[in-house]
Protein backbone atom coordinates (compact mmCIF):
# COMPACT_ATOMS: atom_id res chain seq x y z
CA UNK A 1 0.00 0.00 0.00
CA UNK A 2 1.42 3.40 -0.89
CA UNK A 3 2.18 6.01 1.74
CA UNK A 4 -0.51 8.38 0.40
CA UNK A 5 -3.14 5.63 0.55
CA UNK A 6 -2.13 4.79 4.13
CA UNK A 7 -2.35 8.45 5.14
CA UNK A 8 -5.76 8.80 3.49
CA UNK A 9 -7.12 5.71 5.25
CA UNK A 10 -5.67 6.81 8.59
CA UNK A 11 -7.13 10.28 8.19
CA UNK A 12 -10.56 8.89 7.27
CA UNK A 13 -10.52 6.52 10.25
CA UNK A 14 -9.54 9.30 12.68
CA UNK A 15 -12.23 11.60 11.33
CA UNK A 16 -14.87 8.86 11.66
CA UNK A 17 -13.85 8.12 15.22
CA UNK A 18 -13.91 11.78 16.20
CA UNK A 19 -17.34 12.29 14.66
CA UNK A 20 -18.65 9.35 16.66
CA UNK A 21 -17.24 10.83 19.87
CA UNK A 22 -18.80 14.23 19.37
CA UNK A 23 -22.36 12.94 19.34
CA UNK A 24 -22.68 13.45 23.12
CA UNK A 25 -24.94 11.58 25.50
CA UNK A 26 -28.29 10.23 24.41
CA UNK A 27 -31.29 12.49 25.07
CA UNK A 28 -32.60 12.24 28.64
CA UNK A 29 -36.35 12.09 29.21
CA UNK A 30 -37.78 13.86 32.25
CA UNK A 31 -40.82 11.61 32.34
CA UNK A 32 -39.06 8.25 32.09
CA UNK A 33 -35.64 8.96 33.61
CA UNK A 34 -35.59 12.06 35.84
CA UNK A 35 -39.10 12.00 37.33
CA UNK A 36 -38.61 8.49 38.82
CA UNK A 37 -35.41 9.73 40.51
CA UNK A 38 -37.20 12.79 41.88
CA UNK A 39 -40.00 10.55 43.18
CA UNK A 40 -37.51 8.13 44.76
CA UNK A 41 -35.26 10.70 46.45
CA UNK A 42 -37.11 14.03 46.76
CA UNK A 43 -40.90 13.88 46.85
CA UNK A 44 -41.17 12.36 50.34
CA UNK A 45 -39.94 15.65 51.88
CA UNK A 46 -40.67 18.07 49.04
CA UNK A 47 -44.43 17.68 48.75
CA UNK A 48 -47.01 20.15 50.04
CA UNK A 49 -46.74 20.11 53.83
CA UNK A 50 -43.48 18.13 53.81
CA UNK A 51 -40.44 19.21 55.82
CA UNK A 52 -38.43 20.16 52.74
CA UNK A 53 -41.30 22.09 51.22
CA UNK A 54 -41.91 23.97 54.47
CA UNK A 55 -38.23 24.89 54.82
CA UNK A 56 -37.56 25.93 51.23
CA UNK A 57 -40.85 26.16 49.37
CA UNK A 58 -39.49 23.55 46.95
CA UNK A 59 -42.16 21.09 45.81
CA UNK A 60 -41.35 18.23 43.46
CA UNK A 61 -44.76 16.72 42.75
CA UNK A 62 -44.75 17.89 39.12
CA UNK A 63 -42.41 19.13 36.41
CA UNK A 64 -43.90 22.60 36.75
CA UNK A 65 -43.33 22.82 40.50
CA UNK A 66 -39.80 21.46 40.18
CA UNK A 67 -38.98 24.08 37.54
CA UNK A 68 -40.58 26.82 39.66
CA UNK A 69 -37.96 26.14 42.31
CA UNK A 70 -37.91 27.41 45.88
CA UNK A 71 -39.11 30.54 47.62
CA UNK A 72 -35.62 31.84 46.81
CA UNK A 73 -35.90 31.22 43.06
CA UNK A 74 -35.36 28.56 40.39
CA UNK A 75 -33.21 25.51 41.18
CA UNK A 76 -32.75 24.38 37.57
CA UNK A 77 -31.01 26.57 35.01
CA UNK A 78 -31.68 24.86 31.69
CA UNK A 79 -28.42 24.14 29.91
CA UNK A 80 -26.23 24.84 32.96
CA UNK A 81 -25.95 22.16 35.66
CA UNK A 82 -23.32 24.05 37.66
CA UNK A 83 -25.66 27.04 37.98
CA UNK A 84 -28.49 24.69 39.02
CA UNK A 85 -28.69 24.25 42.79
CA UNK A 86 -30.78 21.12 42.22
CA UNK A 87 -27.80 19.46 40.50
CA UNK A 88 -25.19 20.83 42.91
CA UNK A 89 -27.17 19.60 45.95
CA UNK A 90 -27.61 16.04 44.68
CA UNK A 91 -24.10 15.82 43.21
CA UNK A 92 -22.43 16.77 46.49
CA UNK A 93 -20.94 19.98 45.10
CA UNK A 94 -22.01 21.80 48.27
CA UNK A 95 -21.23 21.60 51.96
CA UNK A 96 -21.96 18.01 53.09
CA UNK A 97 -24.44 19.29 55.68
CA UNK A 98 -26.83 20.42 52.96
CA UNK A 99 -26.30 17.63 50.43
CA UNK A 100 -29.56 16.12 49.20
CA UNK A 101 -31.33 13.95 49.97
CA UNK A 102 -31.05 14.48 53.72
CA UNK A 103 -30.94 11.27 55.72
CA UNK A 104 -31.25 9.03 52.67
CA UNK A 105 -28.89 7.15 50.44
CA UNK A 106 -27.13 9.46 47.98
CA UNK A 107 -27.89 9.18 44.29
CA UNK A 108 -25.52 6.93 42.34
CA UNK A 109 -23.02 8.41 39.90
CA UNK A 110 -25.23 7.18 37.03
CA UNK A 111 -28.31 8.86 38.53
CA UNK A 112 -26.39 12.11 39.06
CA UNK A 113 -25.12 11.97 35.47
CA UNK A 114 -28.70 11.46 34.26
CA UNK A 115 -29.83 14.65 36.01
CA UNK A 116 -26.74 16.53 34.80
CA UNK A 117 -27.36 15.46 31.19
CA UNK A 118 -31.05 16.35 31.43
CA UNK A 119 -30.19 19.86 32.60
CA UNK A 120 -27.40 20.20 30.02
CA UNK A 121 -29.84 19.19 27.28
CA UNK A 122 -32.28 21.93 28.28
CA UNK A 123 -34.30 20.36 31.14
CA UNK A 124 -37.33 19.69 28.96
CA UNK A 125 -40.60 18.05 29.99
CA UNK A 126 -40.45 15.12 27.58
Amino acid sequence: MSRSTTLLLSSTLCTSLLMGCSAGPAPVSFKSEVKPLVEKYCTECHLPGGAGAEASGFITDSYESLMKGTKYGPVVVAGDPLSSSFYRLIAGKVDPSIRMPHGKEALSEVEIATVENWITQGAGNN
